[in-house]
């Protein structure tokens, strides 16, 4: 597993590295660098992979989506440890973009991150159907937006110190995490031009693995170290977070991952060993360090 991270992982960063390059030079680049090299473990990238194998798309069309989604992530990443937002000081093992740069630096690079996914999924090397990028370009603002991360982000951050529902944790989630991963897992089905069906029906199955990811990252908040998670641990209970570890505890929160998990091994069950790697994944995501 780790070996194939790191290989999408070294894909995914050279081909942003000469992206960037050839954009003009501007005092945002610095800040933009920074913040996406060497960047995560670019799970996102390796759950497009994995289900890009079921349907047969080619892994260098996937790598340049995947880098968009990655530059998507980044900016929200950027954004979420803004001082108005959590205020997180650390970010993967260094110092968080707006520590580093400035605020009002940090946002820009952003913004300007945000928007560069969109040049990867419209520029001329990107080889599918027109037809197929303006769908693509369509699904990942959605996924972005006021429905997707922002809404979650904002949902999240209105729910401090509340008595939240279950519901509205999970819908929260589902948006904050899910809808990116959500993007990825139906990536592949709309390249081969799928029914709608499929394409739902794997949309779902990205909420469920967006899901766990971000339970799983509670759970690492709750009990993980700071130098392993790359950034401070702990703080979803001094903050108020709505989590469902704060509504279920700890054991039953660990108890739902697991399900989750055994459900989208059903769902894939039908492709038999070609869903082995997305079956790794899921495991990777579910056992990080806490």
């Amino acid at each position: 597993m780790k070996n194939k991270l790191n290989r999408i992982a070294k894909d995914t960063n050279n081909f942003l590295n000469n992206f960037v390059k050839k954009q003009k030079k501007t005092g945002l680049i610095t800040p933009i660098k920074y913040s996406i090299f060497p960047g995560g473990k670019k799970i996102r990238s390796k759950i497009l992979i994995d289900i890009g194998k079921l349907f047969n798309v080619s892994y260098k069309i996937l790598i340049k989506i995947g880098a968009a989604v990655e530059c998507i992530h980044a900016y929200s990443l950027i954004h979420d440890d803004l001082p108005c937002m959590d205020n997180d000081p650390l970010r993967r093992g260094k110092s968080s973009t707006h520590i580093k740069f400035g605020e009002s630096t940090a946002v820009l690079a952003g913004n300007s991150l945000l928007t560069m996914a969109f040049e990867i999924l419209s520029d001329k090397s990107l080889k599918v159907h027109e037809k197929i990028k303006i769908e693509l370009i369509n699904r990942l603002s959605e996924c972005a937006g006021h429905s997707g991360v922002a809404g979650g982000q904002y949902l999240d951050l209105s729910f401090e110190k509340k008595k939240v529902s279950k519901t509205k944790i999970i819908q929260m989630q589902i948006k904050k995490t899910g809808k990116l991963f959500s993007f990825c897992s139906m990536v592949p089905a709309i390249i081969k031009n799928k029914d709608k069906k499929t394409i739902n029906n794997f949309a779902r199955i990205g909420y469920d693995i967006g899901l766990l990811f971000q339970i799983t990252d509670d759970l690492i908040d709750f009990s993980g170290e700071t130098k392993k998670a790359g950034k401070k641990t702990k703080k979803d209970h001094k903050q108020g977070k709505a989590t469902l570890i704060s509504l279920l505890g700890y054991e039953n929160t660990v108890k739902y991952t697991n399900r989750l998990k055994l459900n989208l091994f059903k769902k894939l069950i039908k492709y038999g060993s070609k869903s082995k790697n997305i079956n790794e994944s899921l495991e990777f995501i579910l056992n990080r360090s806490r």
